[in-house]
This record gives C-alpha cells, sequence and structure tokens, in this order.
C-alpha cells in the first residue's frame, strides 16, 4: 500500500535532534514517506555548542521543492526559513502543489525573551505564510511575535495571541504552552476560530527537549495526510511528543534529545482536551 507523502521545508541540525532530521523520524513513526528541501545546514561548536546558520542558496531550494513537488506531497510542513525569499518559496511551493494541508512552525531565531534576530522574518510569516497554513504551531514567544503582543505568560493572553493569529489567515492555531504557563498541567492552547480547547497531560522535567517542537509540527503533519481532522491530529501530535521528551536523553553536556519512537515503542501519553 502507497504511503502519504509528506514534505519538510526546512533547516538541517547536524547534530541530528532537531531540524529535518526530526521531522524524517517523525515522519517515518507516522508511517508516512518523508521528503525534504533544506533551507540551512546548522553545525555546532564543539566546545560551545554555540550555533552556525549556513543557508542553502536559493536556485539549490528552488531545485529541491521543484524535485519534491513531482513527487506530489500530501501534505507539506515548514521549520527554519532563512530569509523573506526563502518564506516567499515556501508559500509558493504550497500553491503550486496538490497538499491538502499546510503546516507552519513559525521558528524564529531570538536573543534573550524580547527581540528577534530578524524581525523581517515575522513579518514576511504574517504575510505569506498565515494565510494559508492549515495550522501554525507557535510556542509562547512566537505566538507574541505573530499576534504584535509581548510574550503572553497566562493563558487568557495566550488566547488573545490566538485570536489575533487565526485572524491574519491560520484555519487553526496552536500555541505551546507547555510547562511555562502556570498550573499543574502542560497545557497547549487550541482555537479554530469558533471555540478555544485546552489541551493538558503531566508536567514533566523537560531537560531533554531539544527537537521537540519541529517533532510536534512533524507529527500534525504526518496526522493530516493520513486523513485526521485538525484538532484529532493535534492532540495525538501532543501525545507523541510528550512521550518523546519524557524518555529524551542525555545526549553530550550541551543538549539532551527527544526520543521520536517512543510512542511506539515505550509508552503512550494521555492527553485531555477541553473546551473553554
Amino acid at each position: 500500500m502507497a504511503l502519504k507523502k509528506t514534505l519538510t521545508i526546512a533547516g538541517s541540525d547536524t547534530s541530528g535532534g532537531a531540524g529535518i532530521a526530526a521531522d524524517l523520524k517523525t515522519f517515518q513513526e507516522h508511517e508516512t514517506y518523508g521528503m525534504t528541501a533544506l533551507t540551512t545546514i546548522v553545525t555546532m561548536d564543539p566546545e560551545t555548542w554555540s550555533h552556525g546558520v549556513n543557508p542553502i542558496p536559493l536556485d539549490v531550494v528552488d531545485a529541491q521543492i521543484a524535485t519534491a513537488l513531482s513527487i506530489s506531497p500530501d501534505a507539506i510542513k515548514t521549520g527554519m526559513l532563512p530569509s523573506e525569499e526563502v518564506i516567499e518559496r515556501s508559500k509558493d511551493a504550497y500553491l503550486n502543489s496538490e497538499a491538502k494541508h499546510f503546516v507552519i512552525d513559525p521558528v524564529m531565531v531570538c536573543k534573550g525573551d524580547d527581540e528577534v534576530l530578524n524581525p523581517g522574518l515575522v513579518d514576511a510569516m504574517v504575510e505569506h505564510l498565515l494565510p494559508h497554513a492549515t495550522v501554525v504551531t507557535p510556542n509562547l514567544f512566537e505566538a507574541g511575535q505573530l499576534a504584535g503582543y509581548k510574550t503572553p505568560k497566562t493563558l487568557d493572553a495566550a488566547k488573545k495571541c490566538a485570536e489575533v493569529i487565526h485572524s491574519k489567515g491560520a484555519q487553526h492555531v496552536i500555541i505551546k504552552g507547555g510547562s511555562e504557563i502556570e498550573g499543574e498541567k502542560a497545557v497547549d492552547v487550541y482555537y479554530d476560530g469558533k471555540a478555544f480547547h485546552l489541551l493538558s497531560s503531566d508536567k514533566i522535567d523537560a531537560s531533554y527537549n531539544h527537537g521537540a517542537g519541529c517533532t510536534f509540527a512533524a507529527a500534525i503533519t504526518a496526522n493530516l495526510a493520513n486523513g485526521q481532522e485538525p484538532l484529532e491530529a493535534i492532540k495525538n501530535a501532543k501525545a507523541f511528543v510528550t512521550s518523546a521528551i519524557k524518555n529524551g536523553w542525555k545526549m553530550n553536556d550541551h543538549v539532551g534529545v527527544v526520543r521520536h519512537g517512543a510512542a511506539n515503542t515505550v509508552e503512550q501519553i494521555e492527553v485531555t482536551e477541553k473546551q473553554i
């Protein structure tokens, strides 16, 4: 039986924990056929683990996208997009494809809590990506940037950001609050323009969470490609990534990574959902 096809337009994490490495591992765990269009190569200094971001030439990005589109992906996701040109090309890739779903992981390179390294990328995401997004998956910082607000710290503030992001075109918004919103549970806020839903799981030690955001968005993408409705796809992705974080491991002295196969090989995590 032919598998559904999933395309990630994103950067390569040379250490293997995040980016297209995480996407492909996640696509495989969900029985979809993963494809890639590489936008950057991210390297790490072995002594300090400081990152080097090395963009791929635009003509090479274009050639990769053309290759992938010739194989007709069923769903497309984005990750690290290093320039406004690549953001626009990602939009065009979706519009020129037959894919039914477009998942935006709005990766932002930040300095501190209140400064984006390249504010122009946020504007480009809002202009080119949000109007076509099936699902957008910001963390709290990214949600504030996309909405034009400060980083939300409360559930009510996250809901306000979700409303603004939805008004800019995204069909479904899931804001990853995790353990950063006060309360007994790790919570994410979902909004579809009609109702808010709170997705909750037990808080866990998130020391080994490198790649969690990529994994979550990739799981949503695969679930959508496999025919799940958006809320179901997001809820199941949260369970998948929570298991991956809980069973993560220390890779070296600098970073701990999620275990992408944990939900299928170790344990499944319960996620509760309620309308709020």
